[in-house]
């Protein structure tokens, strides 16, 4: 009821000082405190999904930042003050006024010390403030500002104590549920959790956040790392485990996910799971079904490339509207159609050359073993075939060859304490990435492989029809794992 009280009187002046923009008896009227703890609730209100409240959130950080700004010694005996200063700073607001303000305060040192790690944060000097905050105990805070600082701890040490950084963001949970603190830091566990290899965790995680702030502004954020999540632990994270998440989000949200994972799943060879997920996309929910969606028709086709109903492929990525995708999803289209081209392709046998006894009339005193070792030298000196098969199975050169470099969670754990957003952003959309020519890019992969000698793929001969015919399919599905590698993520 206080905070609601308190709340009303922010808009109140709100109000009030857009009519009298000259006057600061907007600022002046209440204390950094009430100023800040206004900013607050309005802040979880936006993580709940109340976009509209973003204009209020920015003038709050601006009428906060002056009153601040103009605060003394004396405005800073009051420990609510000081303690809403460091909460001010990591609410999204303005470093210099939290260091200039906070070298006039006269406090305990312990609150000193805080205060001296969060300006270290807020500047962007991790290593500093990893030092300066870690014998303090957010529990052991007042709670407006242990959350905030359990949220802070538990980012710094993301990278380098994950264990740690994990519990660290539960304490700020625990002190502060329903609120964006509690938003950012399930936000945070679900890539964590996922670099980890906690899929129990990870799962657990985006549940909770799904139920609670599907709707927040920063939810793609946890898009990039709930996709990410769930390529990086798709042999743990069931497909039924995925469905009960997904299920919980409105349907064009539901669709967008699985179009996201089914693409990262079809670039990384994961093959059962684009499948699945492509499968999802176009299902959809309450009969409202995505099959006129280029992008589902292009992901689900990508899981079916080299299977035995090639043909209806081929027909499928041929219908699919060229014009609806993306630029760098017409290079993945392009690497496909290629693919499918090279999978009915005939395999060139090469001629059996008669011998040519003219040769050996004008090379005489050679034998016909130093005339072959001559030619296979030659041979040895030519640079390699394009599409020549690599020694290793195709399955795995794919695996290393195609690993996304957005492999970790696409979401920072480096201290980003959300900034005040401008706008409400739209539903997550698939990645987008530098699409580089798909010819280029498999002739690069392919010159990247040693050229293999009949001695290197078991034994074959390419003079021997049949085994002619299997050395070309060996270099057909290489080149398949090089074109889906090569294709923008």
């Amino acid at each position: 009821m206080r905070g609601a009280t308190v709340i009303g009187r922010a808009i109140g002046l709100l109000l009030l000082s857009a009519a009298a923009p000259s006057a600061g008896i907007a600022e002046e009227a209440l204390q950094p405190y009430q100023l800040v703890r206004s900013l607050q609730l309005v802040q979880d209100r936006i993580a709940a999904g109340d976009h509209a409240a973003l204009p209020m959130q920015a003038k709050l950080l601006e009428m906060t930042d002056a009153r601040l700004r103009a605060a003394d010694a004396a405005d800073f005996k009051e420990p609510k003050n000081f303690r809403a200063l460091l909460v001010y700073g990591m609410s999204g607001g303005n470093p210099v006024t939290v260091e200039a303000a906070a070298s006039r305060a006269e406090t305990d040192p312990r609150s000193l010390a805080v205060a001296k790690g969060i300006i270290s944060y807020l500047n962007g000097r991790p290593a500093e403030a990893i030092e300066t905050l870690k014998p303090i105990d957010p529990m052991a805070l007042p709670t407006d500002l242990g959350a905030f600082l359990a949220l802070v701890k538990g980012s710094l040490l993301a990278t380098e104590q994950p264990a740690a950084a994990l519990a660290l963001l539960d304490n700020a949970r625990l002190l502060s549920p329903g609120t964006l603190v509690e938003e950012a830091a399930l936000r945070r566990s679900v890539g964590i959790a996922a670099q980890q290899g906690d899929a129990a965790r990870f799962a657990l995680a985006s549940t909770q956040y799904v139920a609670s702030y599907l709707h927040s502004p920063y939810a793609s954020q946890f898009a990039d790392s709930f996709v990410s999540g769930v390529i990086q632990l798709h042999m743990a994270v069931s497909q039924d485990k995925l469905a009960d998440i997904t299920s919980m989000m409105d349907p064009e949200r539901e669709k967008v996910i699985y179009l996201r994972i089914a693409r990262r799943a079809a670039i990384d060879g994961l093959t059962a799971l684009s499948t699945f997920a492509s499968a999802m996309a176009e299902k959809g929910r309450d009969g409202n079904g995505n099959e006129d969606d280029p992008r589902a028709q292009l992901y689900s086709s990508l899981s079916t490339v080299t299977s035995s109903t090639i043909d209806d492929v081929r027909a499928k990525l041929k219908k699919i509207d060229r014009g609806k995708l993306s630029e760098s999803d017409r290079a993945l289209l392009d690497a496909a159609q290629a693919v499918a081209g090279e999978v009915v392709a005939r395999p060139a046998v090469p001629a059996v050359e008669k011998p040519d006894t003219d040769a050996g009339k004008s090379a005489p005193g050679k034998s016909a073993a130093e005339i072959a070792a001559t030619e296979k030298q030659e041979d040895a000196d030519l640079p390699p075939v394009d599409g020549a098969m690599s020694e290793q199975p195709a399955v795995e050169a794919s695996a290393s060859a195609t690993k996304p470099a957005d492999a970790q969670p696409s979401a920072s754990f480096a201290p980003d304490m959300p900034a005040p957003a401008t706008a409400a952003p739209s539903a997550p959309e698939p990645a987008a990435a530098e699409a580089p020519a798909v010819a280029a890019a498999s002739a690069g992969t392919a010159a990247a492989q040693p050229s293999p000698t009949p001695e290197s793929s078991a034994g074959l001969d390419p003079q021997d029809a049949t085994d002619a015919a299997m050395l070309q399919t060996r270099r057909q599905l290489n080149k398949i794992d090089q074109l889906l590698g090569a294709a923008p993520k």
